[in-house]
Parts: C-alpha cells; sequence; structure tokens
C-alpha cells in the first residue's frame, strides 16, 4: 500500500506542475526513487497506471533507481547504501519508515550509527516533457 501512497503524491504533483507550467501533451514523466525508499517498482508502475487521469493517459512514466549516498556525521566517510548487508525484517523496517535505518546501518569506516543521507532519498519528479499551451 505505501507504493499505492507514492503514486498517488505523484501523480496529483505531476497535475499541479503541469497546470502552473502550462504544459499539454505530456509525453513523458521521468521519476527517480531513492534506493533506500525500496519502492516495489512493479507495484508503483501499476498504481501509477491505474491513477493517471485522462490528461496523463498517453504519459509513459521511467522510474529509476537513485543510488542512496551516506555521510558519517563522525568521521566524514562516505559511501553508498547496501542493502545486500541487512536482513528482510530489517529491510523492511527501513522501507515503511526510513529514519531507522541509524538502527541497521553503520559507517563502514567507523561503525557509528551517526550519518545523514546526502542523496538519493526519498521520491521526486525528474523531468516532465510536454508541449507548452502555445504549442
Amino acid at each position: 500500500m505505501h507504493e499505492w501512497a507514492l503514486a498517488e503524491s505523484v501523480v496529483k504533483t505531476i497535475l499541479r506542475i503541469v497546470e502552473e507550467r502550462g504544459i499539454e501533451n505530456i509525453t513523458e514523466v521521468k521519476i527517480k526513487i531513492g534506493e533506500m525508499q525500496q519502492v516495489d517498482h512493479e507495484i508503483f508502475r501499476a498504481a501509477l497506471s491505474r491513477l493517471k487521469p485522462d490528461l496523463l493517459k498517453e504519459t509513459v512514466f521511467i522510474v529509476e533507481v537513485a543510488k542512496t549516498e551516506l555521510k558519517c556525521r563522525v568521521c566524514g566517510f562516505k559511501w553508498f547504501f547496501q542493502k545486500e548487508e541487512l536482513d528482510e525484517d530489517m529491510l523492511e523496517a527501513i522501507h515503511f519508515l526510513p529514519e531507522v535505518s541509524h538502527a541497521y546501518v553503520k559507517c563502514p569506516n567507523c561503525r557509528s550509527p551517526d550519518f545523514e543521507v546526502t542523496g538519493g532519498r526519498g521520491v521526486w519528479i525528474e523531468s516532465i516533457k510536454g508541449l507548452g499551451k502555445n504549442g
């Protein structure tokens, strides 16, 4: 169900953007999903296709994963989130509440759980392709 709520928010945001910018005939929307979100892409795509209104009927949605970048606040080490190092229960907890990642992920350099996500967090609209209202 998490994926459906995300898809609904994305569709609402797209509609707001195309209205504000006067975009018509939307042909393509590129959506980025941070790796740590662990969104099921098949469910997310299915939700997008079912939730899209007539205005987006012909729109192609491109969904891409953005690597999640982390930086240790203790030693400054930077690394990428490695889901392979966590078990299913840990991954599920992070999926629903990414903030709990500090309980499971540690800096590979100094083992501190005190890190920040510096890239690849959340879900965002990378681009919208279409035509302006005047052509």
